[in-house]
């Protein structure tokens, strides 16, 4: 497995990564494109071995201000799912993020998306407060979780 940063040939992969995934954010190209520009902006995508040659198959999208950063979205092809592409993916963050002088990393998921839950949980983060209704299509709450990168 490889993590790189996003490039900008890589956007329609991402996004139909993204929108294979239900319970991911649904950002548009533009969103991402805005923050590869930004040097307050991180974007990394997994890219792993696939029929001879290297496909992406996951990312995550980070965006810092000051000492805080937030997790704007990660998603995993299904079929990468359950082998340490999130995992890799939030380590190389990670380090990059505090690296850069953040020291925090907020991000909300759906209340319902235990999978998610429990890969943040493994990671560290915590719950702060839950946003009522945050979601649409369907509506759903919001878990603000944080993890301290010190």
């Amino acid at each position: 497995m490889k993590i790189r940063p996003l490039s900008h040939h890589d956007l329609p992969t991402i996004l139909e990564i993204q929108n294979s995934c239900p319970q991911a954010a649904a950002w548009k190209a533009a969103d991402y494109e805005q923050l590869i520009r930004n040097p307050q902006g991180l974007v990394l995508v997994a890219e792993v071995e696939g029929a001879g040659r290297l496909e992406v198959a996951g990312f995550a999208a980070f965006r810092r201000v000051g000492e805080e950063s937030e997790l704007w979205n990660l998603a995993v092809r299904l079929q990468h799912r359950r082998r340490g592409i999130a995992k890799a993916l939030w380590q190389q963050a990670r380090r990059q993020l505090a690296q850069a002088g953040a020291t925090r990393v907020f991000l909300e998921v759906r209340a319902s998306n235990a999978p998610a839950l429990e890969f943040y949980r493994v990671a560290g983060f915590k719950f702060l407060t839950r946003r009522k209704q945050y979601y649409q299509n369907p509506g759903e709450d919001a878990l603000v979780l944080s993890t301290d990168l010190a």
